[in-house]
């Protein structure tokens, strides 16, 4: 039987996706099954591994059971998982020792802060590009080698494994055969040099991080293992390679074919994550993280990034936590309702300030409320602030000599025009949106395609297709002034002069 289907496996931190896309390199069925955190103490966010991974086995069998696939139908798998999120298993029993430490966790901060008072923090920039601090996976692991009791030796003697997601994924769906990473996740644990793409023995010993736990990291585009229909619980004969496996950043933005230095993509998804192609070397910015975005056919591609921890949750906790919106609102018509945002001024800084600002014990705040302030003007100041903080990293970007012409965008928040015009407007270059608007699922098959011959790079750039291109209309005083507005809002919340 001919293949039809490249799957795509899209594990993000609200939910377990699966996709299919036929050989035009559409997107044809998809299934999900929400990923839900647990929160054992203040500021402690964890996932259950067994729970997540049967997730992603059901949406995965949803999805194949909607067009009635087997195995023999599908040609190739990509693997893309929400990062800095890691977990330790024994590699005997696939058991989790402990849950997986969400990567908005901050039971690490005791830690980070003591590798800070070692002066750990530089070396850390220098070689891997990222930052001390709690968001990355390197404390976590090393929380864990700390925390659970036996742990370090039994590591040390090989018998445990650990990983981000993808790894943990991939361990499961090739019936523990498989143990791997590649180096876009690999780059977002602040514990591998981007200069040698290998783990950097000197600061896993710093960190007490057992190199044995740690994963091969290996080009995005390789094979990875073979999925069998017996080890997963689906229909069909065939084994079936598993040729990608990317960062879902890194993927979003191959989906966006930003496959030329300097092209850029922001993603507004739960969190709201700017990234740059900056070509075959990395380029540390201020404020802002290198890591790697992908390496494919002998070249490897980084990039710079500007991650704010929360982008379109911060709507969510307006609906679900202030009551401010119902469930029935549109929120753009909402939004429309009134001329501005009055003022007002939402730092969503829940968990701290992440990029370009990195003031991790900062809190929320909304600002220049008065008497006449209504709901829509604060729902307007929340949608906004997805635009605000993009042009704090766009910023950043820009002081950091890479001018961007234009942005293209995706998340399911960019279906709102008012948003995508408002960012338009703020940053005075034309944001490009696509027609499809989850790029990350479909830039992981393109690339699984691509893997067993299907695609070219050529052809993804070709087949990339716009919905809408919103033009800055607004005037370069008014722009300015409504972006003082919302820096002195941050210096606010931050205490920053």
């Amino acid at each position: 039987m001919s293949k039809r289907y490249v799957m795509a496996l899209d594990e993000g931190s609200s939910s377990a996706r699966a996709v299919l896309v036929n050989m035009e390199g559409q997107l044809v069925a998809e299934a999900r099954n929400p990923v839900i955190p647990n929160f054992p103490r203040p500021g402690w966010v964890e996932l259950d591994p067994v729970a997540l991974w049967q997730a992603q086995r059901a949406s995965m069998q949803a999805a194949m059971h909607k067009v009635g696939a087997t195995t023999d139908d599908i040609a190739a798998i990509g693997v893309t998982s929400h990062r800095e999120t890691c977990m330790i298993w024994d590699r005997r029993t696939g058991e989790p020792v402990h849950p997986a430490l969400m990567w908005m966790s901050k039971q690490t901060d005791s830690i980070v802060a003591r590798w800070k008072a070692e002066g750990l923090g530089q070396l850390v920039r220098e070689r891997t590009g990222l930052f001390n601090d709690s968001f990355f996976s390197a404390p976590k692991l090393a929380w864990l080698v700390e925390s659970v009791p036996g742990l370090r030796l039994r590591a040390e003697r090989g018998e445990l494994a650990a990983g981000t997601v993808d790894s943990w994924l991939l361990w499961n769906l090739t019936g523990g055969r498989s143990h791997y990473t590649d180096h876009s996740e690999a780059s977002r644990t602040a514990l591998f040099a981007l200069e040698s793409l290998t783990w950097d023995a000197d600061i896993c010993a710093a960190c007490g991080v057992p190199l044995p736990l740690l994963a091969p990291a290996l080009a995005s585009g390789s094979m990875f293992g073979e999925m069998r229909p017996q080890d997963v619980g689906v229909p069909g004969t065939a084994a079936v390679p598993i040729t990608a496996i990317m960062a879902d950043q890194q993927a979003s933005m191959f989906g966006q074919a930003c496959f030329e230095p300097g092209s850029v993509k922001n993603t507004y998804g739960t969190a709201g994550v700017l990234t740059a192609n900056t070509g075959d070397r990395p380029s540390v910015l201020e404020g802002l993280t290198a890591s790697v975005g992908w390496t494919l056919d002998g070249r490897t591609d980084y990039e710079a990034e500007g991650v704010v921890f929360h982008s379109g949750q911060t709507i969510q906790w307006l609906r679900d936590s202030l009551g401010v919106l119902r469930a029935d609102d549109d929120i753009e018509a909402l939004a429309r309702s009134v001329p501005d945002n009055g003022g007002v001024y939402i730092v969503p800084a829940f968990a701290g300030i992440c990029a370009p600002h990195w003031v991790r014990d900062a809190r929320a705040g909304i600002i220049g409320l008065t008497l006449e302030t209504g709901r829509a003007h604060v729902v307007r100041a929340g949608l906004e602030a997805m635009a605000y903080q993009t042009r704090d990293n766009v910023e950043a970007l820009r002081a950091g000599g890479l001018p961007i012409s234009e942005l293209k965008v995706d998340g399911g928040a960019t279906r709102n025009n008012l948003l995508c015009q408002f960012q338009a407007d703020l940053l005075g270059v034309p944001v490009r949106r696509p027609t499809e608007l989850e790029r990350t699922a479909l830039g992981i098959a393109h690339m699984a395609g691509m893997g067993v011959g299907l695609w070219t790079k050529e052809d993804l750039a070709g087949r990339w297709q716009v919905d809408r291109i919103f033009e800055p209309q607004m005037g370069q005083d008014q722009r300015e002034a409504l972006y003082s507005g919302w820096q002195a809002a941050v210096r606010t919340i931050t205490g920053k002069a």
